[in-house]
């Protein structure tokens, strides 16, 4: 086993907006010895936060990668950190970072609690099985509350939270924590900068809620392990602090529990024990399943993290860097590989050469030799490369798992104010595409415009910001749209017959297929074969589904793609001499339209879920307002004395809700959106919609 890898942790800090997470990968660095002075998000100071508009706005846009060390136990422990975005337009760069993952510290604001964007990240990192480390921030503020923290995280997470600190004193009285496996209490010396920290005797008024919660603890961990139930039947006071530990660690790994600790990233209180629990309780490489790929005959193979191996690699972050060009950062899977070597990128079938291989310190680089299975580096000299590409040896074609992506929301017009920066704009946006791909760009034929789409409006404001800023291009921009979708709501079967005679060889295809909604909202294309006798050739049947795919990239109504559409294919014939694989493609996509017409057409439009919290005394007009924009409330919690309610509302009438908000609650209000899902709007809206957008009434 790697002594190397036992010593390393792959982790990424995640959590709402505002809750901490850049400001506690500040401390993180300041403690390891990578920054020598404290960086500050307010004050547009912190190393993390990079970017001039992250620096402005106090938010972080884009996950920025470095690598620390921690001694723990005679033991130097590496340490690579990814921290995340908060903001819910920014949620790719939290998934393609929980993709290469091995573990995660989730920040929760003590007032704030589980928040909206809490419970997305804690939900893609139950997608890719990612154990994590609880750590509830910001234990100085009014209202701090961890024990309601706590119950929120079992209740709204559906988690098991394992309570392993006690806080000392209460919002600006909060000094430290008493840590309930070594049943000891931490005081934090405010001289040193939280560096310095003392042992103390446990406070009288807290020897009840410690024994309490050392007790639960205790049992807890019991009843993880069976040789632990067996002592502490006989003297639970027998199970030593390395048995806990080493019971929690395993118990996390397995996703069985959640560690929580807690402490004040600003004031500089408990950061030192967040690191101590990454290196106790969050896996090493070695700890995590070796995912599986699958080679050029579409077998299965598993991929384990061996240096000897040969290397593949999965590139999670495609970013543009200004002085050296494409930026890639990569999780190696296993093998090693050397810089200036020669790789496969399996997804475009091309060979390419890593020039250099870089350690990332946010926007600082060090450069390396080489790099091994388990660790994370970034790459220069790439020609062809998008996020989720596989990178291996040449010598063993194997494709890691890719990364899925949520589809755009909101989209806008937007062209170049001076006529010199068409073709750069052009070229500035390609390029942004290539980094995010929840970014899309497109040309409307109609009317000539270049369409961008993202996820909300910051998304979108963003890349305007960034095109102004890093390439100088001024652009003007159209009111944001929603990003509808299209799809059927009926049942047809339909008959294509193309024919084409050029003289020569002509074109000949012919297709009979039912064409219907997907099966279990299953978004893309859902294709059956049910063809019998080689009616069709099977060489032709990838071109027909190909066709179909094509076709869905514009509906029938509007021109948006078409979501969930299922096709039987069940008959047809061919000609010796005319067809071709280009024929059925393109009677696939006749077909497709024609039969799409008779289907019932109908818009999709996204469905946003809101939660808008406000003081009791607005919450009435809020919902009163809400319900005018067609929105439905679907629960309402309180929290100290402010109200929050949660609600489903189309994005469509939402724009601008933050000034309707800040007028009916006189400020106090704030709200927090994110997708939901797609809906069916009624027929009234969908008439209006089109109408809008094509000038004249479709008749359904």
């Amino acid at each position: 086993m790697s002594d190397r890898l036992i010593h390393t942790r792959n982790i990424g800090i995640m959590a709402h907006i505002d809750a901490g997470k850049t400001t506690t990968t500040e401390r993180i660095l300041y403690y390891t010895g990578v920054n020598y002075r404290l960086g500050e998000v307010h004050e547009g100071t912190a190393a993390m936060d990079w970017m001039p508009q992250e620096q402005e706005r106090g938010i972080t846009i884009t996950s920025a990668a470095t690598t620390v060390f921690w001694d723990y136990d005679d033991q130097k422990y590496k340490i690579n950190i990814i921290d995340t975005p908060g903001h819910v337009d920014f949620t790719v760069e939290v998934e393609r970072s929980l993709r290469i993952l091995d573990g995660g510290v989730v920040v929760f604001c003590a007032v704030g609690g589980v928040e909206p964007q809490s419970e997305t990240v804690w939900r893609q990192a139950d997608k890719y099985n990612v154990p994590r480390v609880c750590y509830v921030n910001k234990m100085d503020r009014m209202g701090s509350d961890f024990f309601r923290v706590v119950e929120e995280i079992k209740t709204k997470l559906n988690a098991k939270p394992l309570v392993l600190q006690i806080p000392i004193g209460e919002e600006l009285a909060f000094v430290g924590v008493v840590d309930l496996i070594e049943n000891k209490a931490f005081v934090w010396d405010e001289e040193s900068n939280g560096v310095e920290y003392e042992e103390y005797e446990i406070p009288t008024e807290l020897i009840d809620t410690v024994n309490e919660y050392r007790a639960k603890l205790i049992e807890a961990v019991a009843e993880l392990d069976e040789e632990l139930m067996d002592k502490y039947f006989i003297d639970a006071d027998s199970i030593t602090a390395d048995e806990i530990r080493r019971t929690i660690r395993k118990a996390t790994i397995d996703l069985k529990i959640f560690p929580v600790i807690c402490g004040s990233s600003f004031k500089n209180k408990g950061v030192q024990a967040i690191l101590d629990a990454v290196v106790n309780y969050l896996p090493c490489p070695l700890d995590v399943p070796a995912i599986y790929g699958t080679d050029f005959n579409d077998k299965k193979v598993l991929v384990e993290p061996d240096e000897n191996a040969p290397f593949s690699a999965l590139a999670f972050k495609v970013q543009t860097d200004p002085f050296v060009g494409r930026l890639v950062f990569f999780r190696v899977y296993s093998g090693k590989f050397v810089a200036g070597s020669q790789f496969l990128n399996v997804n475009t079938g091309k060979k390419e050469r890593m020039s250099k291989i870089l350690q990332m310190h946010a926007n600082k680089q060090n450069p390396l030799n080489e790099i091994l299975a388990g660790d994370i580096a970034a790459g220069v000299g790439f020609k062809d490369i998008r996020t989720g590409d596989t990178l291996c040896d040449p010598s063993r074609q194997i494709l890691l798992e890719n990364i899925t992506f949520p589809e755009p929301v909101v989209q806008i017009a937007v062209e170049a104010k001076k006529q010199e920066d068409v073709e750069k704009l052009n070229i500035a946006l390609a390029k942004m595409a290539e980094e995010d791909p929840t970014f899309v760009v497109s040309f409307d034929n109609e009317t000539g415009q270049t369409i961008i789409s993202g996820m909300g409006e910051l998304h979108l404001d963003i890349i305007l910001d960034r095109l102004l800023r890093e390439q100088n291009i001024d652009c003007s921009k159209g009111r944001p749209q929603v990003a509808y979708k299209e799809t059927i709501t009926n049942s047809v079967i339909h008959r294509e017959v193309y024919k084409k005679q050029t003289g020569g060889h002509g074109k000949f295809a012919d297709i009979e297929f039912e064409i219907s909604a997907a099966d279990d909202y299953k978004s893309g294309l859902q294709f059956v074969d049910e063809t019998k006798g080689g009616v069709i050739p099977s060489q032709y049947i990838p071109a027909i589904e190909k066709g179909f795919k094509s076709a869905m990239q514009n509906g029938v109504l509007l021109g948006y793609p078409v979501y969930g559409i299922k096709v039987r294919l069940l008959d047809g014939s061919f000609h010796e001499v005319d067809s071709d694989a280009l024929a059925f493609e393109i009677a696939a996509g006749i077909a497709f339209r024609a039969a799409c017409r008779l289907a019932g057409p109908v818009i999709l439009e996204p469905i946003m879920k809101v939660e808008v919290v406000s003081p009791s005394e607005y919450i009435g007009d809020i919902s009163g307002d809400l319900h005018q924009r067609r929105a439905q409330v679907t629960r309402m919690d309180s929290r100290g004395d402010l109200q929050i309610l949660h609600a489903n509302a189309p994005l469509a009438e939402m724009f601008g809700y933050i000034s309707a908000l800040r007028n009916i609650s006189s400020g106090r209000g704030t709200f927090s959106m994110e997708f939901s899902h797609y809906s069916v709007p009624p027929r009234n809206i969908m008439e209006e919609v089109i109408y809008k957008i094509k000038g004249y009434k479709v008749d359904f």
